[in-house]
């Protein structure tokens, strides 16, 4: 059975980046495995679901693989990067620099649970964010998404689930043990939970999409 395609280092429970610890050598870069395996199948979702989006603000962006590849993906798009961890805004913003693209801005520094700074976005983006932060991390992702989110804006989210209080996998089942081994309120989150605080703040849900490693990609818009 494949393992969830999700960080092999995690971060802290005061960063909700899902950063790696294999630093690029001579450089301020992170470089991540899952990344590599998961970025063409999430872009392929992306193309899809932010075809008519224009400007999007990424989560927890860890390393800043996800931004620089998305970025180079989907040229309509202008990409905000952000995270809660010094040491990821530097991975980031070395990336970029390389990259050189003309739609990935400097990353910014947002931690989800402190105030959120004014970026105008129509689409917000979280890969591996939810199940490795306490709840109160999704409270408050959902609260924001249903303020600043304009009518048929995207919220997209990426990683394991539980459906109907069941792991959908044995893998996601010790994913999850290891989570809250870590930290007790981290773990693999019921798919209709979220949903449910999502539908609390105005957000309906559009799609769930299997993707490779027992992970979804879960699509929500904002009703307006």
């Amino acid at each position: 059975m494949a393992t969830p395609e999700l960080p092999d280092d995690l971060p802290s429970v005061a960063s909700q980046s899902s950063q790696k610890d294999a630093e690029v050598a001579h450089s301020q870069r992170l470089a991540s495995p899952a990344v590599a395996r998961n970025r063409d199948v999430i872009l392929d979702v992306l193309r899809d679901v932010l075809a008519q989006r224009r400007q999007v603000l990424e989560l927890a962006s860890g390393s800043g693989e996800h931004a620089v590849h998305f970025a180079h993906g989907l040229h309509h798009l202008e990409w905000q990067p952000s995270d809660a961890s010094p040491r990821a805004l530097e991975s980031i913003a070395d990336w970029r620099a390389e990259a050189a693209l003309p739609n990935l801005k400097a990353p910014i520094t947002l931690d989800v649970q402190a105030e959120w700074p004014e970026v105008a976005c129509d689409a917000l983006v979280a890969i591996n964010l939810i199940h490795i932060s306490p709840w109160r991390v999704t409270s408050e992702l959902m609260l924001q998404a249903g303020r600043r989110l304009p009518k048929d804006g995207v919220l997209y989210l990426y990683g394991p689930y539980k459906r109907e209080g069941q792991h959908t996998a044995p893998s996601n089942e010790g994913f999850d043990v290891q989570l809250k081994s870590r930290n007790p309120l981290w773990g693999v989150r019921d798919l209709e939970a979220v949903i449910e605080e999502a539908e609390r703040n105005g957000l309906r849900l559009d799609k769930v999409i299997e993707m490779p490693a027992n992970n979804l990609s879960v699509v929500f818009r904002h009703q307006g």
